[in-house]
Protein backbone atom coordinates (compact mmCIF):
# COMPACT_ATOMS: atom_id res chain seq x y z
CA UNK A 1 0.00 0.00 0.00
CA UNK A 2 1.36 3.55 -0.72
CA UNK A 3 0.52 6.16 1.49
CA UNK A 4 -0.19 9.31 -0.07
CA UNK A 5 -1.46 13.08 0.14
CA UNK A 6 -3.70 14.82 -1.86
CA UNK A 7 -2.97 18.48 -2.52
CA UNK A 8 -5.76 20.28 -3.77
CA UNK A 9 -4.65 23.75 -5.79
CA UNK A 10 -6.65 26.48 -5.60
CA UNK A 11 -4.32 27.99 -8.13
CA UNK A 12 -1.24 28.98 -6.11
CA UNK A 13 2.31 29.90 -7.10
CA UNK A 14 3.84 27.81 -4.46
CA UNK A 15 1.30 24.84 -4.48
CA UNK A 16 4.12 22.75 -6.45
CA UNK A 17 6.17 23.52 -3.25
CA UNK A 18 4.24 21.97 -1.14
CA UNK A 19 4.86 18.36 -2.72
CA UNK A 20 8.59 19.14 -3.24
CA UNK A 21 8.44 19.34 0.35
CA UNK A 22 6.14 16.17 0.85
CA UNK A 23 8.31 14.45 -1.16
CA UNK A 24 11.78 15.75 0.76
CA UNK A 25 9.98 13.91 3.78
CA UNK A 26 9.78 10.79 2.01
CA UNK A 27 5.87 11.27 2.15
CA UNK A 28 4.06 10.30 -1.42
CA UNK A 29 1.91 13.49 -2.86
CA UNK A 30 -0.18 14.02 -5.45
CA UNK A 31 -1.63 17.73 -6.90
CA UNK A 32 -5.15 18.22 -8.10
CA UNK A 33 -6.86 21.57 -9.21
CA UNK A 34 -10.00 22.59 -7.29
CA UNK A 35 -11.88 21.84 -10.42
CA UNK A 36 -10.78 18.52 -11.03
CA UNK A 37 -11.44 17.08 -7.66
CA UNK A 38 -9.58 13.27 -7.46
CA UNK A 39 -11.37 9.99 -6.70
CA UNK A 40 -10.57 8.90 -2.71
CA UNK A 41 -8.82 5.71 -2.56
CA UNK A 42 -7.75 3.71 0.61
CA UNK A 43 -4.24 4.77 0.07
CA UNK A 44 -5.29 8.56 0.59
CA UNK A 45 -3.83 9.56 4.20
CA UNK A 46 -4.17 13.28 4.55
CA UNK A 47 -5.50 16.23 2.42
CA UNK A 48 -4.05 19.49 2.02
CA UNK A 49 -5.69 22.55 0.45
CA UNK A 50 -3.60 24.60 -1.14
CA UNK A 51 -2.97 28.79 -1.38
CA UNK A 52 -4.48 30.96 -4.37
CA UNK A 53 -4.21 34.47 -6.11
CA UNK A 54 -7.65 34.40 -5.53
CA UNK A 55 -9.87 35.82 -3.23
CA UNK A 56 -12.72 33.80 -1.46
CA UNK A 57 -14.92 36.58 -1.92
CA UNK A 58 -14.41 37.28 -5.49
CA UNK A 59 -16.38 34.07 -6.44
CA UNK A 60 -13.92 33.01 -9.11
CA UNK A 61 -13.36 29.69 -8.10
CA UNK A 62 -15.73 27.09 -7.25
CA UNK A 63 -17.01 25.89 -4.03
CA UNK A 64 -15.09 22.64 -3.15
CA UNK A 65 -17.56 20.06 -1.02
CA UNK A 66 -15.35 19.12 2.25
CA UNK A 67 -18.12 17.20 3.40
CA UNK A 68 -16.29 13.74 2.81
CA UNK A 69 -13.12 15.36 3.64
CA UNK A 70 -13.55 16.84 7.23
CA UNK A 71 -13.24 14.55 10.40
CA UNK A 72 -12.37 11.53 8.15
CA UNK A 73 -8.93 12.55 7.03
CA UNK A 74 -6.83 15.05 8.54
CA UNK A 75 -6.85 18.21 6.68
CA UNK A 76 -4.49 21.33 6.43
CA UNK A 77 -5.47 24.69 5.13
CA UNK A 78 -2.69 26.82 3.50
CA UNK A 79 -4.10 30.71 3.37
CA UNK A 80 -6.41 30.51 0.95
CA UNK A 81 -7.07 26.84 1.96
CA UNK A 82 -7.28 28.55 5.69
CA UNK A 83 -9.52 31.12 4.80
CA UNK A 84 -12.34 29.13 2.67
CA UNK A 85 -12.33 26.69 5.82
CA UNK A 86 -13.01 30.04 8.21
CA UNK A 87 -15.67 31.13 5.48
CA UNK A 88 -17.81 28.04 4.78
CA UNK A 89 -18.26 27.50 7.79
CA UNK A 90 -19.67 30.94 9.02
CA UNK A 91 -16.31 32.98 9.81
CA UNK A 92 -15.91 35.99 8.15
CA UNK A 93 -12.88 37.06 5.62
CA UNK A 94 -12.12 40.55 4.76
CA UNK A 95 -9.65 42.46 2.75
CA UNK A 96 -6.37 44.05 4.76
CA UNK A 97 -6.42 47.12 5.36
CA UNK A 98 -2.69 46.74 4.98
CA UNK A 99 -1.71 43.59 2.38
CA UNK A 100 -0.06 41.05 4.56
CA UNK A 101 3.08 40.36 2.35
CA UNK A 102 6.57 39.06 3.69
CA UNK A 103 8.01 37.99 6.55
CA UNK A 104 6.38 37.83 10.20
CA UNK A 105 7.15 36.19 13.37
CA UNK A 106 4.81 33.90 15.38
CA UNK A 107 4.08 35.60 18.66
CA UNK A 108 1.35 33.34 20.56
CA UNK A 109 1.47 30.13 20.41
CA UNK A 110 -1.42 27.26 21.48
CA UNK A 111 -1.21 24.01 20.08
CA UNK A 112 0.98 20.94 20.90
CA UNK A 113 1.26 19.18 17.20
CA UNK A 114 1.33 20.86 14.59
CA UNK A 115 3.28 23.52 16.35
CA UNK A 116 5.86 21.15 17.84
CA UNK A 117 9.41 22.09 18.18
CA UNK A 118 8.29 25.86 16.71
CA UNK A 119 9.49 28.60 19.02
CA UNK A 120 7.94 31.86 19.97
CA UNK A 121 9.32 34.47 17.56
CA UNK A 122 9.82 31.84 14.97
CA UNK A 123 9.83 33.41 11.05
CA UNK A 124 6.90 32.97 8.50
CA UNK A 125 6.12 33.88 5.30
CA UNK A 126 2.78 35.55 4.57
CA UNK A 127 1.29 36.54 1.22
CA UNK A 128 -2.46 37.06 1.50
CA UNK A 129 -4.48 40.40 0.65
CA UNK A 130 -7.48 38.80 3.03
CA UNK A 131 -8.16 38.54 6.43
CA UNK A 132 -9.83 35.91 8.99
CA UNK A 133 -11.36 38.16 11.20
CA UNK A 134 -13.81 35.72 12.57
CA UNK A 135 -13.80 32.22 13.08
CA UNK A 136 -16.94 30.20 13.78
CA UNK A 137 -17.57 28.70 17.64
CA UNK A 138 -15.94 25.34 17.25
CA UNK A 139 -12.64 27.00 15.40
CA UNK A 140 -10.09 27.48 17.76
CA UNK A 141 -7.01 29.66 17.42
CA UNK A 142 -3.44 28.11 17.70
CA UNK A 143 -1.32 30.69 16.63
CA UNK A 144 -0.68 34.44 16.06
CA UNK A 145 1.59 36.97 14.91
CA UNK A 146 1.94 40.64 15.85
CA UNK A 147 -0.56 41.64 13.01
CA UNK A 148 -2.56 38.52 12.70
CA UNK A 149 -4.44 37.38 15.48
CA UNK A 150 -5.74 33.91 13.60
CA UNK A 151 -2.44 33.12 12.26
CA UNK A 152 -3.64 29.53 12.67
CA UNK A 153 -6.74 27.58 13.71
CA UNK A 154 -8.35 24.12 14.34
CA UNK A 155 -11.43 22.71 14.53
CA UNK A 156 -12.17 20.97 17.62
CA UNK A 157 -13.54 17.47 17.91
CA UNK A 158 -11.36 16.51 14.19
CA UNK A 159 -7.73 16.42 12.91
CA UNK A 160 -8.49 19.66 10.43
CA UNK A 161 -5.71 22.52 10.63
CA UNK A 162 -5.75 25.84 9.11
CA UNK A 163 -2.72 28.31 8.60
CA UNK A 164 -2.79 31.69 7.42
CA UNK A 165 0.97 31.36 5.90
CA UNK A 166 3.16 29.48 3.52
CA UNK A 167 5.09 26.36 5.67
CA UNK A 168 6.56 25.43 1.81
CA UNK A 169 8.97 28.53 0.84
CA UNK A 170 12.40 28.28 2.87
CA UNK A 171 11.63 32.23 4.01
CA UNK A 172 9.41 29.93 6.86
CA UNK A 173 12.25 28.77 8.89
CA UNK A 174 10.39 25.93 10.56
CA UNK A 175 7.80 25.26 7.67
CA UNK A 176 9.34 21.87 7.23
CA UNK A 177 9.20 21.19 10.45
CA UNK A 178 5.28 22.10 10.52
CA UNK A 179 4.74 20.00 7.33
CA UNK A 180 6.29 16.77 9.26
CA UNK A 181 4.33 17.28 12.44
CA UNK A 182 1.32 17.44 9.84
CA UNK A 183 2.14 14.46 8.38
CA UNK A 184 3.75 12.66 10.95
CA UNK A 185 2.13 13.35 14.07
CA UNK A 186 -1.31 14.08 13.16
CA UNK A 187 -2.43 11.97 10.11
CA UNK A 188 0.27 9.65 11.44
CA UNK A 189 2.14 9.08 7.97
CA UNK A 190 5.31 6.41 8.05
CA UNK A 191 7.23 8.21 5.96
CA UNK A 192 8.27 5.35 3.61
CA UNK A 193 8.50 6.94 0.49
CA UNK A 194 11.96 6.78 -0.85
CA UNK A 195 14.00 6.04 -4.39
CA UNK A 196 14.18 2.32 -3.74
CA UNK A 197 10.70 2.29 -2.81
CA UNK A 198 9.82 4.13 -6.41
CA UNK A 199 11.70 1.77 -8.12
CA UNK A 200 10.54 -1.54 -6.79
CA UNK A 201 7.05 -0.69 -6.53
CA UNK A 202 7.04 0.95 -10.51
CA UNK A 203 9.42 -2.05 -11.40
CA UNK A 204 6.41 -4.17 -10.19
CA UNK A 205 3.45 -2.40 -11.63
CA UNK A 206 5.58 -2.05 -15.20
CA UNK A 207 5.98 -5.93 -15.26
CA UNK A 208 1.86 -6.41 -14.67
CA UNK A 209 1.26 -3.74 -16.79
CA UNK A 210 3.65 -4.27 -20.21
CA UNK A 211 3.77 -8.10 -19.84
CA UNK A 212 5.45 -9.85 -22.52
CA UNK A 213 4.65 -7.05 -24.89
CA UNK A 214 7.33 -4.96 -26.59
CA UNK A 215 7.98 -1.08 -26.25
CA UNK A 216 10.05 1.85 -28.37
CA UNK A 217 11.32 4.87 -26.33
CA UNK A 218 12.50 7.99 -27.90
CA UNK A 219 16.21 8.67 -26.27
CA UNK A 220 17.73 11.92 -26.17
CA UNK A 221 20.91 11.07 -23.73
CA UNK A 222 19.43 13.27 -21.30
CA UNK A 223 18.52 12.39 -17.68
CA UNK A 224 14.61 11.72 -18.42
CA UNK A 225 14.59 9.52 -21.17
CA UNK A 226 17.55 7.67 -19.76
CA UNK A 227 16.38 7.17 -16.29
CA UNK A 228 12.96 5.52 -17.51
CA UNK A 229 14.69 3.62 -20.43
CA UNK A 230 17.04 1.87 -17.51
CA UNK A 231 13.90 1.57 -15.41
CA UNK A 232 11.66 -0.06 -18.26
CA UNK A 233 14.69 -2.55 -18.95
CA UNK A 234 15.04 -3.67 -15.52
CA UNK A 235 11.07 -3.98 -16.05
CA UNK A 236 11.20 -5.79 -19.06
CA UNK A 237 14.67 -6.56 -20.49
CA UNK A 238 15.05 -7.09 -24.15
CA UNK A 239 11.56 -5.87 -24.96
CA UNK A 240 12.72 -2.35 -24.92
CA UNK A 241 14.02 -0.65 -28.12
CA UNK A 242 15.46 2.76 -27.63
CA UNK A 243 15.59 5.23 -30.70
CA UNK A 244 18.18 7.94 -30.71
CA UNK A 245 17.56 10.03 -33.66
CA UNK A 246 20.79 12.58 -34.59
CA UNK A 247 18.65 15.43 -36.26
CA UNK A 248 22.60 17.36 -36.79
CA UNK A 249 21.38 20.11 -34.53
CA UNK A 250 23.40 18.31 -31.39
CA UNK A 251 25.99 18.76 -29.00
CA UNK A 252 29.58 18.09 -30.57
CA UNK A 253 30.27 14.68 -30.71
CA UNK A 254 27.01 13.99 -28.89
CA UNK A 255 25.72 11.55 -31.19
CA UNK A 256 28.75 9.02 -30.40
CA UNK A 257 29.24 9.79 -26.91
CA UNK A 258 25.57 9.10 -26.14
CA UNK A 259 25.38 5.98 -28.19
CA UNK A 260 28.30 4.71 -26.28
CA UNK A 261 27.30 5.50 -23.45
CA UNK A 262 24.32 3.50 -23.67
CA UNK A 263 25.95 0.57 -25.41
CA UNK A 264 27.96 0.46 -21.47
CA UNK A 265 24.58 0.33 -19.53
CA UNK A 266 23.68 -2.70 -21.72
CA UNK A 267 20.64 -0.67 -23.70
CA UNK A 268 19.40 -1.83 -26.84
CA UNK A 269 19.65 1.22 -28.88
CA UNK A 270 19.07 2.20 -32.17
CA UNK A 271 21.04 5.48 -33.63
CA UNK A 272 19.61 6.91 -36.54
CA UNK A 273 21.74 9.71 -38.85
CA UNK A 274 19.03 11.98 -39.86
CA UNK A 275 21.08 15.15 -40.08
CA UNK A 276 20.72 16.05 -44.02
CA UNK A 277 16.67 15.23 -43.40
CA UNK A 278 16.27 18.06 -40.60
CA UNK A 279 18.64 20.75 -41.85
CA UNK A 280 16.54 20.35 -45.41
CA UNK A 281 13.47 21.11 -43.91
CA UNK A 282 14.88 24.18 -41.60
CA UNK A 283 16.20 25.76 -45.33
CA UNK A 284 15.01 29.25 -44.77
CA UNK A 285 13.30 29.23 -41.20
CA UNK A 286 13.74 32.12 -39.21
CA UNK A 287 10.90 32.20 -36.94
CA UNK A 288 11.39 30.41 -33.52
CA UNK A 289 7.91 28.35 -33.64
CA UNK A 290 8.27 27.45 -36.79
CA UNK A 291 11.51 26.05 -36.07
CA UNK A 292 10.27 23.61 -33.22
CA UNK A 293 7.50 22.75 -35.66
CA UNK A 294 9.33 21.80 -38.38
CA UNK A 295 11.92 19.98 -36.05
CA UNK A 296 8.97 17.81 -34.53
CA UNK A 297 7.27 17.28 -38.09
CA UNK A 298 10.54 15.19 -38.74
CA UNK A 299 11.27 13.56 -35.57
CA UNK A 300 7.79 12.40 -36.00
CA UNK A 301 8.27 11.30 -39.39
CA UNK A 302 12.28 9.52 -38.75
CA UNK A 303 11.02 7.80 -35.51
CA UNK A 304 7.57 6.61 -37.39
CA UNK A 305 10.01 4.85 -40.02
CA UNK A 306 12.03 3.29 -37.98
CA UNK A 307 9.29 1.80 -35.45
CA UNK A 308 7.73 0.03 -38.14
CA UNK A 309 10.91 -1.64 -38.57
CA UNK A 310 10.27 -3.55 -35.20
CA UNK A 311 7.68 -5.95 -35.52
CA UNK A 312 4.44 -6.01 -33.00
CA UNK A 313 5.08 -2.67 -31.15
CA UNK A 314 2.18 -1.86 -28.74
CA UNK A 315 3.79 0.57 -26.55
CA UNK A 316 5.25 3.96 -27.15
CA UNK A 317 7.19 5.09 -23.38
CA UNK A 318 8.07 8.49 -23.11
CA UNK A 319 9.63 10.75 -20.10
CA UNK A 320 7.51 12.70 -19.33
CA UNK A 321 7.80 14.21 -15.41
CA UNK A 322 5.48 15.45 -12.82
CA UNK A 323 5.71 19.00 -13.90
CA UNK A 324 4.16 18.44 -17.02
CA UNK A 325 1.51 16.78 -15.95
CA UNK A 326 0.84 19.30 -13.57
CA UNK A 327 1.16 22.20 -15.56
CA UNK A 328 -1.10 20.43 -18.35
CA UNK A 329 -4.13 20.99 -16.53
CA UNK A 330 -4.75 24.15 -14.25
CA UNK A 331 -6.91 25.78 -11.90
CA UNK A 332 -8.14 28.21 -14.51
CA UNK A 333 -7.42 25.93 -18.19
CA UNK A 334 -3.87 25.51 -19.82
CA UNK A 335 -1.87 28.40 -18.88
CA UNK A 336 -0.86 31.07 -22.00
CA UNK A 337 1.77 28.77 -24.63
CA UNK A 338 4.99 31.04 -23.91
CA UNK A 339 6.76 28.46 -26.14
CA UNK A 340 6.07 25.10 -27.59
CA UNK A 341 7.20 22.72 -25.38
CA UNK A 342 9.84 20.34 -26.48
CA UNK A 343 7.86 16.73 -26.00
CA UNK A 344 6.91 15.69 -29.62
CA UNK A 345 2.62 15.88 -29.33
CA UNK A 346 1.73 14.24 -32.52
CA UNK A 347 3.33 10.95 -31.81
CA UNK A 348 0.93 8.84 -29.59
CA UNK A 349 -1.86 9.98 -32.20
CA UNK A 350 -0.24 8.74 -35.53
CA UNK A 351 1.53 6.08 -34.34
CA UNK A 352 -1.44 4.16 -32.43
CA UNK A 353 0.48 2.84 -29.48
CA UNK A 354 -0.30 3.10 -26.05
CA UNK A 355 1.40 5.20 -23.72
CA UNK A 356 3.09 4.12 -20.85
CA UNK A 357 5.25 6.85 -18.49
CA UNK A 358 7.27 5.59 -15.81
CA UNK A 359 8.42 9.13 -14.60
CA UNK A 360 5.38 11.21 -15.06
CA UNK A 361 4.76 11.64 -11.44
CA UNK A 362 8.62 12.50 -10.38
CA UNK A 363 9.56 15.89 -9.90
CA UNK A 364 13.03 16.40 -11.58
CA UNK A 365 15.33 16.03 -8.79
CA UNK A 366 13.85 12.73 -7.63
CA UNK A 367 14.67 11.73 -11.32
CA UNK A 368 17.72 12.29 -10.47
CA UNK A 369 17.89 10.09 -7.07
CA UNK A 370 15.91 7.44 -8.66
CA UNK A 371 18.71 7.70 -11.91
CA UNK A 372 21.15 7.29 -8.71
CA UNK A 373 19.70 4.46 -7.04
CA UNK A 374 20.06 2.61 -10.36
CA UNK A 375 23.54 3.02 -10.87
CA UNK A 376 23.24 5.25 -14.10
CA UNK A 377 26.89 7.14 -14.23
CA UNK A 378 26.94 10.73 -13.05
CA UNK A 379 27.93 11.79 -16.91
CA UNK A 380 24.66 11.23 -17.58
CA UNK A 381 22.44 12.24 -14.34
CA UNK A 382 24.83 15.47 -13.96
CA UNK A 383 23.80 16.58 -17.73
CA UNK A 384 22.52 20.13 -18.21
CA UNK A 385 19.16 19.97 -19.38
CA UNK A 386 18.90 20.60 -23.28
CA UNK A 387 16.24 21.64 -25.35
CA UNK A 388 14.52 19.45 -27.95
CA UNK A 389 15.25 21.17 -30.98
CA UNK A 390 18.91 21.43 -29.77
CA UNK A 391 20.89 24.14 -31.46
CA UNK A 392 17.86 24.92 -33.68
CA UNK A 393 16.88 27.40 -30.84
CA UNK A 394 20.59 28.44 -29.94
CA UNK A 395 21.00 29.84 -33.86
CA UNK A 396 18.73 32.79 -34.29
CA UNK A 397 17.88 33.39 -37.57
CA UNK A 398 18.23 31.00 -40.42
CA UNK A 399 20.11 27.41 -39.44
CA UNK A 400 22.54 26.14 -42.24
CA UNK A 401 25.57 23.60 -42.02
CA UNK A 402 28.14 26.53 -41.23
CA UNK A 403 26.09 28.07 -38.00
CA UNK A 404 25.84 24.53 -36.91
CA UNK A 405 29.62 23.92 -37.17
CA UNK A 406 30.51 27.32 -35.62
CA UNK A 407 28.23 26.82 -32.78
CA UNK A 408 28.99 23.13 -31.62
CA UNK A 409 32.62 24.59 -31.21
CA UNK A 410 32.26 27.23 -29.20
CA UNK A 411 29.58 25.34 -27.48
CA UNK A 412 32.42 22.71 -26.73
CA UNK A 413 35.13 24.82 -25.52
CA UNK A 414 32.39 26.96 -23.30
CA UNK A 415 31.35 23.49 -21.33
CA UNK A 416 34.64 21.97 -21.49
CA UNK A 417 36.35 24.57 -19.55
CA UNK A 418 33.49 24.90 -17.15
CA UNK A 419 34.27 20.99 -16.37
CA UNK A 420 38.01 21.83 -16.47
CA UNK A 421 37.61 24.68 -13.92
CA UNK A 422 34.98 22.84 -11.57
CA UNK A 423 31.93 24.95 -12.39
CA UNK A 424 29.91 22.63 -14.38
CA UNK A 425 28.29 21.48 -11.33
CA UNK A 426 27.54 24.69 -10.09
CA UNK A 427 25.74 25.75 -12.92
CA UNK A 428 22.34 24.26 -13.51
CA UNK A 429 22.56 25.08 -17.57
CA UNK A 430 24.98 26.55 -20.10
CA UNK A 431 24.94 26.80 -23.57
CA UNK A 432 26.83 29.41 -26.48
CA UNK A 433 24.23 31.19 -28.46
CA UNK A 434 24.77 32.01 -32.50
CA UNK A 435 23.46 35.80 -32.58
CA UNK A 436 22.11 36.69 -36.26
CA UNK A 437 24.82 39.91 -36.09
CA UNK A 438 28.19 40.52 -37.12
CA UNK A 439 30.46 42.99 -35.55
CA UNK A 440 33.73 44.58 -36.96
CA UNK A 441 36.80 43.47 -35.20
CA UNK A 442 40.78 43.56 -35.62
CA UNK A 443 42.66 40.20 -36.14
CA UNK A 444 46.47 41.12 -36.60
CA UNK A 445 46.91 44.18 -38.87
CA UNK A 446 43.55 43.17 -40.61
CA UNK A 447 39.88 44.42 -40.43
CA UNK A 448 37.44 41.84 -39.58
CA UNK A 449 33.25 41.39 -39.75
CA UNK A 450 32.49 38.17 -38.42
CA UNK A 451 29.95 36.25 -36.22
CA UNK A 452 29.03 36.93 -32.33
CA UNK A 453 28.64 34.41 -29.76
CA UNK A 454 26.62 34.78 -26.74
CA UNK A 455 27.49 32.60 -23.76
CA UNK A 456 24.37 31.94 -21.36
CA UNK A 457 24.61 29.83 -18.20
CA UNK A 458 22.10 29.37 -15.13
CA UNK A 459 21.52 28.65 -11.73
CA UNK A 460 18.17 26.73 -11.05
CA UNK A 461 16.07 24.32 -9.44
CA UNK A 462 13.79 23.19 -11.63
CA UNK A 463 14.32 25.37 -14.75
CA UNK A 464 10.96 27.33 -13.59
CA UNK A 465 13.00 30.55 -12.37
CA UNK A 466 16.49 31.41 -13.12
CA UNK A 467 19.13 33.65 -12.28
CA UNK A 468 22.50 34.54 -14.15
CA UNK A 469 25.34 32.06 -12.92
CA UNK A 470 28.05 34.45 -11.37
CA UNK A 471 31.17 33.46 -13.33
CA UNK A 472 34.36 34.58 -12.44
CA UNK A 473 35.99 37.11 -14.48
CA UNK A 474 38.97 35.52 -15.44
CA UNK A 475 37.16 32.62 -16.75
CA UNK A 476 35.17 34.42 -19.13
CA UNK A 477 38.01 36.39 -20.32
CA UNK A 478 39.70 32.82 -21.07
CA UNK A 479 36.91 31.29 -22.75
CA UNK A 480 36.05 34.30 -24.47
CA UNK A 481 39.92 34.46 -25.56
CA UNK A 482 40.23 30.63 -26.39
CA UNK A 483 36.23 30.61 -28.82
CA UNK A 484 38.22 33.56 -30.87
CA UNK A 485 41.57 31.89 -31.33
CA UNK A 486 40.45 29.13 -31.84
CA UNK A 487 37.13 29.35 -33.56
CA UNK A 488 37.65 30.41 -36.91
CA UNK A 489 34.36 32.99 -38.17
CA UNK A 490 33.89 34.19 -34.55
CA UNK A 491 35.52 37.82 -33.47
CA UNK A 492 33.03 38.54 -30.30
CA UNK A 493 31.98 36.94 -27.43
CA UNK A 494 29.48 38.97 -24.92
CA UNK A 495 27.46 37.22 -21.81
CA UNK A 496 23.95 37.21 -20.96
CA UNK A 497 23.43 38.86 -17.35
CA UNK A 498 19.01 38.04 -17.75
CA UNK A 499 17.35 35.96 -14.87
CA UNK A 500 14.24 34.35 -15.59
CA UNK A 501 11.71 35.86 -15.36
CA UNK A 502 12.05 38.30 -17.51
CA UNK A 503 14.17 36.40 -19.57
CA UNK A 504 13.87 33.00 -20.67
CA UNK A 505 16.48 30.67 -20.05
CA UNK A 506 16.80 29.44 -24.15
CA UNK A 507 16.54 32.71 -26.50
CA UNK A 508 14.28 31.13 -28.59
Amino acid sequence: MEEKVFIIDFGSQYTQLIARRLRELNVYSEIYPCTHMPQFDEDVKAVILSGSPYSVNDGLLPAVDLSGIRGKYPLLGVCYGAQYLAQSNGGKVTPSKIREYGRAHISEVNDDKLFKNINIGSQVWMSHGDTITEIPQNFKVIASTHDVKVAAFKIEGEPTYAIQFHPEVTHSIDGKTLLENFVKDVAGLSQNWTPIHFIESTTAELKSKLGDDKVILGLSGGVDSSVAAVLLHQAIGKNLTGIFIDNGLLRKDEFNQVLEAYKGMGLNVIGVDAREKFLSQLKGVTDPEAKRKAIGRVFIEVFDEEAHKIQNVKWLAQGTIYPDVIESVSVKGPSATIKSHHNVGGLPEKMKLKIVEPLRMLFKDEVRLVGAALGISNVILGRHPFPGPGLAIRILGEITQEKVDILQEADAIFINELKAQNLYDQVWQAGAIFLPVQSVGVMGDERTYQHVICLRAVTSVDGMTADWSHLPYQFLADVSNKIINRVKGINRVVYDISSKPPATIEWE
